[in-house]
């Protein structure tokens, strides 16, 4: 789970079904860069994400899409009525819940989204959508302003990453450490001014240790957290030629 939110996994279910529930209620993501095509199935309306809202992070939204080898991938921020019965749903898979604490109703979930959606932009949540399908829910965020900073040598702009896999069919594939790649150029491709990714995955998670190490991260340290004992894994700028 993040350190402190605002700031590593679906149903058990069968993945046929998954799939079909992810085209039902998140087909406006297909519809548009951005994502902001018609409002939730019940016909409530929602506005879209406003780019300006998120400026501690330079538009996250317009970050996509980008070619990967698994195929084209954009973030897509999150809105609420339309998103958190999956993203509820992904965080009440055991293979989830184990790192990332969030199990239970849509009101536990809701309350960690809506907390960097009502905040001021330093952390935003996404869906991770590939070809057309969301698939993995991310946060970034500015670790320089988030209680991660307390733990580990903070530089100014240093982003932050946090990433689950929703679809059980999508894991042990290597799609993580290729759309943790993407996502880190995206960071550092439209953050100029920020040197380094950074994350802190549970040093138990060995799955997900082993994608950012194939991302181009680097093991800097071993840092206690208030709730896990956590990796923490750079990317530094200087280096991306080498990788």
């Amino acid at each position: 789970m993040p350190s402190d939110p605002p700031g590593t996994g679906t149903d058990s279910s069968t993945e046929d079904t998954l799939d079909l529930r992810l085209v039902e209620v998140l087909a406006p993501l297909t519809t548009g860069a951005g994502g902001d095509g018609p409002g939730p199935a019940d016909g409530s309306a929602e506005p879209p994400p406003d780019p300006d809202r998120y400026d501690l992070l330079g538009g996250v939204g317009s970050w996509g899409p980008v070619s990967t080898s698994p195929g084209t991938f954009r973030l897509v921020p999150v809105r609420a009525g339309r998103d958190l019965p999956v993203v509820t749903r992904w965080m009440n898979d055991p293979a989830v819940a184990a790192f990332w604490d969030l199990a239970g109703p849509d009101e536990r979930v809701a309350a960690h989204v809506r907390a960097q959606l009502d905040g001021d932009g330093r952390s935003v949540p996404c869906l991770g959508v590939l070809n057309g399908v969301p698939m993995s829910y991310w946060e970034v965020y500015r670790a320089d302003l988030d209680p991660l900073a307390r733990h580990y040598p903070a530089r100014p702009h240093d982003t932050g990453v946090h990433l689950l896999i929703g679809a059980v069919g999508d894991r042990g594939r290597g799609i993580g450490t290729s759309l943790l790649r993407a996502v880190a150029d995206l960071v550092l491709d439209h953050r100029p001014s920020c040197g380094r990714v950074v994350a802190e995955p549970d040093l138990r998670n060995t799955p997900s240790v082993a994608a950012f190490l194939g991302a181009g991260f680097r093991f800097a340290a071993e840092l206690d957290l208030p709730d896990k004992r956590a990796a923490l894994m750079i990317r530094d700028r200087p280096h991306r030629h080498l990788l």
